[in-house]
């Protein structure tokens, strides 16, 4: 980390207050991405709203594409202006805003309404996704760099809690499914205001310009993106660990979104079993997350991500030959395990490989590669499934990019940590 920043943290304590506020967001988003994203809209888009028609499965791939896309866009360009300007918190409440009005207001979608609740499902998952961007770059700010795998678990750590609450919300008013996007929506507002009122954002290093009309925000972050693409060639380790990351967190993201429906359709699950698999998932997930965090620090954090993609082939290749409910929970809770750290370790492998002059525009472009991503793992497994007419082929076909991923980083070199 750069001395110009790091003075400014002044606590040395891992967890302290500021970083616990800055994790509550984390259980916040988490509510409503396990609700809308992960299992209750989902179901309820293709069963309801959707009338189980074959078509279904491909009009949600497309709203996912759609919003993947306009996020993959938007991100580097309003990272880089927002570290010009310093004001990462004014996008971070436009979007968390953009996600909170739109979960709630899939309460009046019902059936054969597929065009409104698609667009109200992109807008929902631009403001998730767009979100995470800025939520993210505050890692840098908040903790000291030897601290970064610790705090970057405890956020995933505490986003599983989240999800536990969102299930349970899920579960008690299972015959009552529209309330749940409203309930959904609070939860996030209320763990999301700690952020805002208690995580001041560090000011921008040098303010030439007060111009702060949107289009001239805008010219910044155009400017700055491309000067990033001229230069990139200068970060030979954040590249490399970009495109491996593009592999891996494809194959997670994949397996996430399709988990339900694999469940459903494949091993015939009921909603209570779907929300019992998803329990299993978030308890392991959150106690692999902490776990990790201490892991990564003795073995290194490279080494640690390593190990946990290997693991995450052995785990997809295990759900081909699984055809007991049973073991697939099983293998659901050590998937889990390795979800939060996975997930944990990127994000603080990119704050320790990224420069703090350009930490909102660089986590802009690993926002990019993660929302491009989703393209190619979703086409993957719809395409393999409807050609072999078996989804277990298609959950195979996921461990090539884990596999791909773990090759990529090999090629990256961690940093000595100060």
């Amino acid at each position: 980390m750069n001395p110009e920043s790091s003075h400014l943290i002044k606590n040395p304590r891992w967890f302290s207050r500021k970083v616990f506020f800055w994790s509550l967001y984390d259980f916040a988003n988490t509510t409503c991405e396990t609700i809308i994203f992960t299992l209750v809209f989902a179901v309820y888009f293709k069963e309801v709203v959707a009338g189980n028609l074959p078509v279904a499965d491909f009009y949600w791939a497309t709203g996912i594409n759609i919003s993947m896309i306009l996020v993959a866009v938007m991100s580097p360009v309003l990272g880089a202006a927002a570290d010009y300007y310093g004001n990462k918190k004014m996008f971070l409440g436009f979007f968390s805003i953009l996600c909170i009005i739109t979960t709630a207001s899939m309460y009046f979608i019902s059936k054969g309404m597929i065009l409104q609740s698609m667009i109200l499902f992109v807008l929902y998952n631009i403001g998730f996704q767009g979100g995470l961007t800025f939520y993210n770059s505050f890692l840098r700010e908040i903790t000291a760099e030897k601290n970064y795998n610790k705090v970057s678990s405890a956020g995933y750590a505490i986003g599983y809690l989240g999800s536990l609450a969102s299930l349970a919300v899920a579960f008690m008013f299972k015959d009552n499914v529209r309330i749940i996007f409203v309930i959904s929506a609070l939860l996030f507002i209320i763990f999301a205001l700690p952020m805002f009122l208690f995580v001041k954002e560090l000011p921008a290093p040098d303010h030439r310009e007060t111009n702060r009309n949107p289009m001239w925000l805008i010219k910044i972050g155009v400017k700055r993106t491309v000067d990033t693409f001229k230069h990139i060639k200068g970060y030979v380790n954040l590249r490399n660990f970009l495109f491996a990351y593009f592999l891996f967190i494809d194959g997670m993201n994949t397996i996430k979104g399709f988990s339900a429906n694999y469940a459903h359709t494949t091993l015939l699950f009921s909603f209570t079993e779907i929300i019992l698999f998803f329990v299993i998932i978030q308890i392991t997930a959150f106690a692999g997350s902490f776990i990790f965090g201490y892991v990564a620090d003795i073995r290194g954090t490279k080494k640690t991500l390593a190990f946990t993609l290997i693991c995450w082939t052995l785990i997809t290749g295990s759900v081909f030959f699984c055809n007991d409910k049973t073991i697939f929970m099983v293998i659901g809770g050590f998937a889990g395990f390795f979800l939060g750290s996975t997930q944990a370790l990127s994000r603080s492998f990119m704050s320790i490989l990224t420069p703090d002059d350009k930490k909102t525009e660089f986590f802009g472009f690993f926002s990019l590669f993660e929302k491009t991503s989703t393209i190619l793992g979703p086409l993957t497994f719809g395409l393999v499934s409807w050609l072999s007419g078996d989804q277990r082929f298609a959950i195979l076909s996921i461990t090539v990019f884990f596999i791909g991923g773990y090759f990529l980083l090999r090629k990256v070199t961690q940093p000595q940590i100060a």
